[in-house]
């Protein structure tokens, strides 16, 4: 299974708004300056985190973007739902998938479930608060 660019720079975006928002709306050239990200990409991403209630958005002269809930209330797993669509690791499993006629006989169905279980309850248990609390020095290896 692999995020796309869409998920993980939605993350970012976010990350940066909830760091440099407080009380005031962020502008977008400012995030995309600050992560090396196009704005003509950004602009792609933002409109689906506003309509689903994520970032609020102000137009014109002191405008931008702002969380709507604390970080802590921003779960991962929902953000890269919105983003991603299903995390589901296999075609089987997907929301909108028919049910499958080899369910009860397929030897690696059960693996496929317990291994989406995971992905879900793992970015469901992690917030954005939770990633802003990471130190990017620290080295995590594979």
């Amino acid at each position: 299974m692999m995020i796309s660019t869409r998920g993980r720079y939605a993350l970012r975006v976010l990350i940066d708004v909830a760091e440099h928002a407080g009380d005031v709306y962020v502008p977008m050239k400012d995030v995309a300056k600050r992560q090396g990200i196009s704005l003509k990409y950004l602009e792609q991403i933002i409109p689906v985190l506003v309509k689903h209630g994520v970032l609020d958005s102000v137009q014109g002269k002191g405008g931008g973007y702002r969380l709507t809930k604390a970080p802590e209330e921003i779960s991962i797993g929902d953000i890269l739902r919105l983003t991603e669509g299903d995390l589901a690791p296999v075609a089987c499993l997907a929301c909108d998938a028919k049910p499958c006629e080899r369910e009860y006989e397929c030897r690696t169905y059960p693996l496929w479930v317990e291994f989406y279980r995971v992905i879900n309850d793992f970015f469901d248990g992690k917030t954005l608060a939770d990633v802003i609390r990471i130190d990017p020095a620290d080295n995590y290896s594979i």
